[in-house]
């Protein structure tokens, strides 16, 4: 049996990663048909993938307005100031999910961007109160490493994580 190349290992977790981005709620037989693969291929693939932490995890795609909560992206823009260890740690190890267990945010990004900002968090909420509430809470605990932000909601969702909303095409007249 020939030895598969690097190239080829990489051309294959592209085409699978494509496939799973796109939808990967399909089954793993119908998975492996559509990359050409054969099931076993596919899951050691996918396990590689995610022992590799490049594949971090799952999610559902949802239309937030049908479950009754809204979708914010606040920017902010950093101080001079370096930041210390403590919000370093709360920051890379998860802090908005423990400083905030009441339930109220989902957060679904926190990134660390080059730009006019320097951080970005989405989050959805009930409602433009309780986003107001988390910012200000966020701007009390992180204030001295803030020099501004901008708060941002969600109108129209056109396309999350690479999926086309099957309703945009509604909002035509409006954009």
């Amino acid at each position: 049996m020939p030895k598969i190349s690097k190239e080829q290992i990489n051309e294959d977790e592209k085409k699978l990663l494509k496939i799973l981005q796109q939808n990967s709620n399909h089954s793993i037989e119908h998975i492996a048909k559509n990359c050409g693969f054969t099931t076993q291929k596919l899951l050691r693939i996918k396990k590689r993938l995610e022992k590799n932490n490049i594949i971090w995890g799952y999610s559902a795609v949802t239309d937030y307005k049908n479950i009754d909560l809204n979708h914010f992206t606040v920017l902010f823009k950093r101080t001079a100031n370096p930041l210390n260890k403590e919000v370093v740690e709360d920051v890379t190890k998860g802090f908005l999910e423990d400083r905030f267990p009441e339930g109220n945010i989902n957060i679904e990004n926190v990134l660390y961007v080059h730009g006019e900002y320097d951080w970005i968090i989405s989050f959805t909420a009930l409602d433009t109160l309780t986003m107001k509430k988390f910012c200000d809470k966020l701007i009390k605990i992180f204030g001295d490493f803030i020099a501004s932000y901008s708060i941002h909601q969600t109108i129209i969702p056109i396309r999350k994580q690479g999926i086309k909303n099957p309703t945009a095409e509604e909002y035509g007249d409006f954009l």
